[in-house]
């Protein structure tokens, strides 16, 4: 591993700085610090477990990087789309286990795409999930997510102030790498005022081990639970194409092309698949870790191997997994609020990038179904006084709602819809 070939677009000194066994682990523990705020949030936010959470991440990378030959230089962490989804499970089944299958299928749908990109290409695949699709849906996932960052954030408007202010300064003031950890400085100041205020709980600290296994637990499997969960997919899919294609500009290659857009579908889909046998949340590739090899111009995907380990050595520190437990709900609120609303505004730019001509009618209608479907049904969802029906019910127990409905919406209108014709004006 530490003796690959490194890319040919590598200047000297970088060659000789990887080639240090020191400062490779240097550079792999750099990797660690970019993902870890974001990776170790999802669980905390959702009920999973941190540790296990880390683990996922580490053995999820290895796969990413057997699938791919080796060659892409990604680190795989725990994906935010899913956690609306999964706290949707664990509040409707009281058991997040169930959770854990419905993640399992994801990853199965995922290599279900892999296979259905080796077959058919990647342009017939890609024209069921369009811009104009995916980027109202995961701007649906963001505003669904934001009631849950203001009640966190309630719990103490003052410390949830300073950790969203820190990340705030951090992402627009900080430079160098700095720039790529504002979640984790957010954390880390708002976990010192806590700190301070006399907020934080010791006896998790206390009681743990200093070494332990992660609390692995089996997936439950329930229809409802599956049918709230895989929809995310769709949106994860364009997610995952942007995030391959940044990743191949930085380093100067087209990873679509090779290894190929199939093989790291596959990477992904296998690693959540693993995570959901274990108790992890979704993988997904990571732009923190993009954003950490255009700082260093660094390319050798062994140093993101170096990374998955480091990760996965970390998940059986039993006190570092209980520091994690004790970090004040107030904290996560603060960090919350950022993350979630730039959710919603990735779904934005991902609509402003594509250049949607929202001066048509039929885009109108498909963005627009979308969000009334999507948020509207959550709405109605969480307010106890409805007693109506609300989405597409398939039996007592199984209504489709929310991103669900909004996703079987958004591609049924797309392919439904005809296309509008631009009238070209005589000269």
């Amino acid at each position: 591993m530490l003796n690959e070939e490194l890319p040919k677009n590598a200047s000297l000194s970088q060659m000789e700085g990887v080639t240090n066994a020191g400062k490779r682990l240097v550079m792999g523990l750099q990797h660690v610090i970019a993902m870890f705020g974001a990776t170790v949030l999802v669980p905390m936010l959702t009920g999973l477990n941190p540790s296990v959470a880390l683990f996922c991440a580490g053995v999820g990378t290895f796969i990413f990087h057997v699938c791919t030959k080796r060659k892409v230089p990604v680190f795989l962490g725990s994906s935010f789309a899913f956690i609306p989804v999964i706290q949707m499970v664990g509040k409707q089944y009281g058991d997040l286990a169930y959770a854990q299958g419905g993640i399992i299928v994801a990853g199965l749908i995922y290599v279900l795409l892999s296979l259905m990109v080796k077959i058919f290409g990647e342009e017939k695949v890609t024209s069921f999930f369009p811009p104009v699709v995916t980027g109202p849906m995961i701007i649906v996932i963001g505003l669904v997510l934001s009631p849950v960052a203001v009640e966190m954030a309630s719990s103490n408007w003052m410390v949830s102030g300073v950790v969203l202010l820190t990340v705030i300064a951090v992402s627009i003031f900080a430079k160098g790498f700095f720039k790529v950890i504002p979640i984790l400085a957010g954390v880390g100041v708002g976990y010192a005022l806590s700190m301070a205020l006399g907020y934080v709980d010791y006896g998790p600290i206390m009681n743990a081990d200093i070494f332990s296994m992660p609390a692995f637990t089996m997936p439950k499997f329930s229809l409802g639970a599956v049918a709230l969960i895989t929809p995310i997919v769709l949106a994860t899919f364009m997610e995952h194409i942007g995030d391959i294609t940044t990743n191949g500009a930085v380093v100067g290659k087209n990873f679509l092309k090779d290894p190929g857009l199939d093989r790291t579908l596959l990477g992904d889909g296998l690693a959540t698949i693993f995570a959901g046998f274990v108790g992890g949340p979704a993988n997904t590739t990571y732009g923190e870790n993009t954003s950490v090899l255009a700082v260093t111009k660094v390319y050798d995907p062994s140093i993101l191997r170096i990374a998955a380990t480091i990760a996965i050595l970390l998940s059986f520190l039993g006190k570092f997994g209980a520091i994690l437990q004790t970090i004040p709900i107030a904290v996560m609120g603060g960090v919350s609020i950022v993350l979630f609303s730039m959710i919603a505004s990735v779904g934005m730019r991902t609509i402003s990038s594509a250049n949607i001509d929202y001066s048509d009618n039929r885009n109108l209608i498909i963005s627009g179904l979308i969000l009334v479907a999507g948020i509207g049904t959550e709405l109605l969802k969480a307010n106890p006084e409805f007693t109506g029906t609300i989405g597409i019910r398939i039996t007592e127990n199984i209504q489709i709602v929310g991103l669900s409905l909004a996703a079987i919406i958004g591609v049924l209108t797309n392919k439904l819809l005809p296309e509008t014709k631009k009238e070209v004006e005589p000269s």
